[in-house]
C-alpha cells in the first residue's frame, strides 16, 4: 500500500510540473488524458473560461472502447474527430502527469490520424 501512495505523489508532482507549462485557450485548447486500470479518457479543455469543448472516453456505451493500445488509439481517433467537428484543429497535449509510452502515446497517435495538430 505504501508503494501505491508514492506512485501517486510521484505522478502529482509531475502532474503540478507538467500544468504549470501548459495551458489551454480558445485557439489552442488542451487535450488531457486520463487512464486507470479498467479505463481511459481524454478531454479537451479552455483553460481560460473553465469550459471543456469535447470529451470521450472507454466509459461510453456506444464507443466500444477497450483498455489496450487499439482501443487507446480508437479513442484518440474519436476524440479528433469530435474537434474536427468543432472546427479545432491544433491542441496542447496534456499526458497528466503519466509516462508518455503506451496507452497515453496510443491516444496521441490516433489523435494525429485523424488530423490534429500538437
Amino acid at each position: 500500500m505504501k508503494k501505491l501512495v508514492e506512485k501517486n505523489k510521484r505522478r502529482a508532482k509531475r502532474k503540478l510540473r507538467i500544468r504549470g507549462r501548459l495551458s489551454g485557450t480558445a485557439d489552442r485548447p488542451r487535450l488531457s488524458v486520463f487512464k486507470s486500470n479498467k479505463h481511459i479518457s481524454a478531454q479537451v479543455i479552455n483553460d481560460i473560461d473553465g469550459v471543456t469543448i469535447v470529451s470521450a472516453s472507454s466509459y461510453e456505451k456506444d464507443a466500444k472502447i477497450a483498455h489496450n493500445v487499439e482501443g487507446a488509439t480508437a479513442l484518440g481517433e474519436l476524440i479528433g474527430k469530435r474537434l474536427l467537428e468543432k472546427k479545432i484543429s491544433n491542441v496542447v497535449f496534456d499526458r497528466n502527469g503519466f509516462l508518455y509510452h503506451g496507452l497515453v502515446k496510443a491516444v496521441a497517435d490516433g489523435a494525429r490520424k485523424a488530423g490534429i495538430e500538437f
